[in-house]
């Protein structure tokens, strides 16, 4: 997991980089500004499978003093997890600072990407599966003089494996009042290895909609075995469409999976 924060860059220009601070380097005194309104991904969930980047856009606002040129500070959100800190080895931000735009002469409306890798030629760049679950937001400021401003406490989002989800129904056709078996897979992206894997002992909804219907009614709710398999049995009753739901968990993104068709004679 690559570990980033807003430093000072050695050329005297601010940037965000994937650098960390030495929990031993004495910092300055940061920009005297504070942080609202921080939404990231427009409070979606964080979805990454196994191999794309994912880079999402935050929105901030940041409050400073009049007297303060918006020009020498950059600014930036940050995931972190514990208590956001110089020493803490668990913070994730962007490759590059916020871009802002001054809406009055204390008040300046920003926007900033974070990216998220899965795989990387860089080891420090990849996400493991310890990564996934809740994360808390904050946000850092850096002035031209290296000084280093850190707000938490903005709220908090998921940070999800991408999971993966099937549905075959058989035989088909099959005749009215016949037994139909249900099968499926759920899977989940595993950031240690870069595939995808079952997720075992989840529920499940099996779900049917009739032809010419609109809405999907669910038949049953099965566990996922230990291999993430999926099966059950239902009686054929009529032409529709047979579907698996899951619900998704803090780690774990929820899917629906393609409708099988079923055609009952």
């Amino acid at each position: 997991m690559r570990i980033r924060a807003l430093v000072l860059a050695a050329s005297g220009a601010v940037a965000l980089s994937a650098l960390a601070v030495p929990a031993a380097q004495a910092a300055p005194a940061g920009p005297a500004v504070t942080f609202s309104n921080l939404k990231v991904n427009s409070g979606k969930n964080i979805v990454v499978g196994t191999t794309n980047l994912v880079t999402v856009s935050a929105t901030y606002t940041v409050t400073k003093p009049a007297s303060l040129n918006a020009n020498s500070i950059q600014t930036g959100p940050v995931l972190y997890r514990g208590t956001l800190s110089l020493d803490n080895d668990t913070v994730l931000g962007g490759d590059g600072p916020g871009t802002c735009t001054a809406s009055s002469s204390t008040v300046l409306k920003c926007n900033a990407k974070i990216q998220f890798r899965p795989k990387s030629s860089d080891p420090d760049a990849d996400l493991v599966n310890s990564a996934a679950g809740t994360w808390k937001l904050g946000a850092v400021a850096v002035n031209s003089s290296g000084g280093i401003t850190l707000q938490g406490g903005l709220g908090s989002t998921h940070l999800q494996r991408r999971a993966t989800l099937t549905t075959d129904a058989s035989p088909e056709p099959v005749k009215k009042g016949k037994t139909l078996t249900v099968t499926g897979k759920l899977a989940r992206a595993n950031w240690d290895t870069n595939k995808y894997a079952g997720y075992s002992t989840q529920p499940v909804k099996l779900q049917f909609k009739k032809k010419g219907a609109t809405t999907w009614s669910t038949l049953k709710t099965i566990k996922s075995s230990t291999t993430g398999a999926l099966k059950t049995t239902v009686t054929a009753s009529a032409d529709g469409y047979f579907r698996y739901v899951f619900a998704g968990t803090t780690t774990t993104s929820p899917v629906n999976s393609a409708a099988d068709f079923v055609d009952v004679q």
